[in-house]
């Protein structure tokens, strides 16, 4: 994605007389030379407000100024300036979203992103292209980098601007529904990756979070003569705000030990049931082809992301959500590092307060989304000839029926690797004692009226994940 990213951003520099300069190395070691080389005057980059960027950056921007070169730092990555929403919260992040929301209601409206660049900008700051430019200069290949890529299908998303744009072009089209306001419903559909689909876009910066949000505005705008849009508009893009908040001064923000936020939770160490969980080989269809699509294609359906986090977690497994968001950070094609860590927190129960009683069923919750079962077929194809009433368990029909589906429970799909009613239960009790512990949720009502058990009450399922990764 990345490569495909740079060869399409080198194609457009082309059409403009220029080209990309792909330098390999450490940026300490890369820069000193270069600014002597290439008598750099100026330096300009993209703020990073993430903690490991911020210190990577600070290092270059030393070296420079001991160079006597100007750096220029501009804020694009996100909508608002994270400094001042702190700010303006006493000086901590906020730490609900409601609050997030008020805060961000309060500031002027993020700035417009700048046109595109004309071939007369380019003409001004001519640069010389040696003829052995690509010898020198080139982007790497997957082979290159260590990658095998004997028998790799093609991939569901294609790096690069160009396809941002595309995509940006049909999602709004398929957006009218903003004049309504109305979010469609989760179905089938929605748990395959879209031609609309755009949060690998935004998280490697192949499409402005500033140009979507003035794109989703106007055309609200549009549709609604002239009515300023509400907040929820934009509700994805305000969830990777408000991770990013909560995260750019906080180093601590991807793991539990020494993190202020998150709640100090005695989760299991279980490797193996890590790896099942992982490689797909939970013995629950909806579990495992949930984990087989996002190795495969790199994205999955954030509700999924919710299905399989929760699975983990506090819904079956125990597991720390420090396990899964490593995994989630090697597979997913759009894993900010603060949206993943927030989100894997959130679902977890381990920060931003959450109603832990609440526990998705690795049977029901798939089986109301997609009731024929076509996602597990697609993916878990040894489970394809299974009639639509076992797809979702089945370690429940009959030996009959699993010998003409010509796929035995135990020999060709592992049995379940736990009993999911009484897991959930004990986990839900885990989580009641964690947070009877905690002083300052202590007099909450809300634990005085925990029910032994509340399977699957889950938030409405709307179809705005593509946007961003949004919670999870």
């Amino acid at each position: 994605f990345l490569l495909e990213a740079l060869e399409d951003l080198d194609s457009s520099l082309k059409k403009l007389n220029s080209r990309l300069f792909v330098v390999r190395g450490q940026p300490t070691d890369v820069f000193p030379r270069l600014l002597k080389e290439w008598k750099v005057t100026r330096l300009t980059f993209e703020y990073d407000p993430e903690p490991y960027g911020k210190e990577r950056d600070g290092a270059i921007i030393k070296m420079a100024q001991e160079f006597g070169v100007e750096t220029i730092i501009r804020n694009s990555h996100t909508l608002y300036n994270l400094d001042r929403i702190i700010e303006m919260n006493n000086n901590s992040p906020p730490l609900t979203f409601k609050r997030f929301q008020t805060i961000v209601s309060r500031l002027e409206l993020p700035r417009r992103p700048l046109p595109p660049i004309t071939q007369q900008q380019m003409d001004n700051c001519h640069t010389k292209i040696a003829d052995n430019h690509d010898q020198l200069y080139s982007i790497p290949s997957l082979e290159e980098l260590g990658f095998r890529t004997e028998g790799l299908p093609p991939a569901v998303w294609r790096g690069g601007e160009s396809e941002a744009s595309d995509r940006l072009n049909k999602h709004l089209d398929k957006k009218v529904w903003v004049a309504n306001f109305e979010h469609p419903r989760v179905n089938t559909c929605s748990l395959y990756a879209s031609p609309t689909g755009l949060s690998p876009y935004l998280r490697f910066g192949c499409l402005s979070c500033r140009v979507l949000y003035y794109n989703l505005r106007e055309l609200y705008m549009k549709l609604r003569k002239r009515c300023s849009p509400p907040l929820s508009l934009f509700g994805q893009l305000l969830w990777r705000e408000f991770f990013y908040t909560a995260a750019t001064n906080n180093p601590n923000f991807d793991r539990m030990e020494g993190n202020p936020i998150c709640v100090q939770i005695p989760w299991d160490q279980n490797p193996e049931a890590l790896a099942k969980w992982a490689e797909g080989r939970t013995g629950f269809p909806w579990i495992d082809a949930i984990m087989t699509q996002l190795r495969q294609e790199g994205w999955i359906h954030h509700l999924a992301r919710h299905a399989v986090a929760c699975f983990l977690t506090r819904g079956d497994l125990w597991i720390s959500w420090e396990s899964g968001m490593k995994v989630f950070e090697e597979l997913l094609l759009d894993a900010d590092w603060s949206v993943n860590a927030g989100s894997w927190m959130w679902l977890s129960c381990s920060a931003f307060f959450q109603q832990f009683f609440h526990c998705y069923c690795p049977v029901g919750f798939g089986r109301r989304t997609d009731p024929s079962g076509d996602y597990i077929r697609r993916y878990i194809p040894i489970l394809k000839d299974y009639p639509n009433r076992y797809i979702y368990e089945p370690w429940n029909a009959p030996e009959s029926v699993q010998k003409a589906a010509n796929c035995v429970v135990g020999v060709d799909y592992p049995k379940p690797m736990i009993n999911h009613a009484e897991g959930s239960r004990l986990n839900i009790e885990r989580m009641k004692q964690v947070y009877q512990q905690l002083s300052h949720y202590r007099g909450l009502s809300l634990l005085a009226s925990v029910p032994t058990i509340q399977e699957e009450a889950e938030e409405p399922m709307t179809d705005e994940s593509q946007t961003s990764s949004g919670p999870g």
